[in-house]
């Protein structure tokens, strides 16, 4: 792993390499083809409203190289919330080095620092057997659920 890599939360400043990232990370997994102008005004709406979620970046030397989202989902059944991680990137030329390793560990320093945070969620592609197995080496497990959604928009 490279070791001058710094994990902090995202800043404004980020918006422009989270937006490529978001849209890299719709056309390697899904093949989707994404509106740029549609991804930046979403990035853009989660900085201005951090009651939905935050960003967690990873740079070296001034440049991202890797980011992850966290949105909040409130469970009624623990009295607490999961931190959802999503829009999970790491630029090709950075993977299988540890970056996800040092984003999630940054993200599990400062949930338990916080007092509602009663776990961590996230979804996987089926297909995306590389993912899985990150997940899983960094502490989670797969869980019992189907994820089920009916799309308003596209």
């Amino acid at each position: 792993m490279p070791d001058a890599m710094i994990v902090r939360t995202g800043k404004e400043k980020d918006i422009d390499t989270l937006v490529k990232f978001n849209i890299a990370l719709a056309q390697e997994t899904e093949q989707k083809q994404l509106s740029p102008s549609i991804v930046n005004q979403g990035v853009q709406v989660l900085f201005k409203n951090p009651k939905y979620g935050f960003y967690t970046i990873a740079e070296i030397e001034g440049e991202v190289i890797g980011c992850c989202m966290v949105t909040y989902e409130w469970s009624d059944w623990r009295c607490g919330l999961f931190w959802w991680i999503q829009s999970v990137y790491v630029k090709p030329e950075f993977r299988r080095q540890g970056i996800f390793t040092k984003l999630y560990e940054f993200l599990k320093e400062k949930a338990i620092q916080e007092q509602d945070v009663c776990g961590f969620r996230l979804y996987v592609e089926q297909s995306n057997h590389t993912g899985q197995n990150t997940y899983s080496r960094v502490g989670m497990k797969e869980a019992p659920y189907k994820f089920y959604e009916e799309p308003f928009r596209d």
